[in-house]
């Protein structure tokens, strides 16, 4: 297939070298935002023009904890191992960014833990692995806009095995500082009916 021919949103490319193949990965499936959440397809390429796929990288197991807005993965190479970073959410349970992993990039991935590596009770999403000069393994992420108005981005140091924090969240900057944000009025109303809750309310 070409690539105008593949439906996905978020598209986060992977080059294997050894293969001689770039990998997409994506939010793919059909119905995104009222789910249910089926998982992730990607997609093997040489050229980046013409495409293999989809090749099934994630299906929730039964007991999975999330059930819509499988969001945006991404994979990182670490150690001989592949992980994927992907948002997920269900009913009463925040958003947040929950770790994945495979022995191969197409997958199948599984989970690493048990939920989300972000903070239990922060909107989160968009997470991204960052390894430092000293070998650390980071996840970077954002605290989202619908909880605290002002979106942050925030970069919190991870276990040797990605499977869970190990330290607090260190703020890097607010999305109103870029210089090209368009500053509304706050609160911002999305309709008549639904407006923004201060951050100690829980938001469903």
């Amino acid at each position: 297939m070409k690539t105008s021919d593949i439906r996905i949103r978020d598209p986060f490319i992977l080059p294997e070298p050894e293969e001689g193949c770039y990998y997409l990965f994506g939010t793919t499936d059909i119905n995104c935002w009222k789910g249910p959440g089926v998982g992730f397809d990607c997609f093997r390429s040489k050229n980046l023009r013409e495409w293999e796929g989809p090749i099934p990288a994630f299906r929730p197991p039964p007991a999975f904890w999330a059930t819509k807005h499988f969001w945006a993965p991404e994979v990182h190479r670490l150690n001989g191992r592949y992980y994927m970073f992907a948002s997920f959410k269900a009913d009463r349970l925040y958003r947040g960014t929950q770790i994945l992993c495979s022995d191969h990039v197409a997958g199948p991935y599984v989970p690493l833990s048990g939920g989300p590596v972000t903070p239990a009770d922060w909107e989160c999403l968009d997470g991204t692995l960052h390894v430092d000069a000293g070998g650390n393994p980071w996840i970077i992420f954002c605290h989202e806009w619908v909880q605290v108005n002002n979106g942050a981005v925030y970069a919190m140091p991870l276990s040797s095995d990605l499977k869970e924090a190990a330290g607090r969240p260190v703020f890097l900057f607010n999305a109103s500082e870029a210089p090209w944000v368009r500053r509304p009025t706050w609160p911002f109303l999305l309709s008549s009916s639904d407006i923004f809750l201060p951050y100690s309310q829980p938001i469903w």
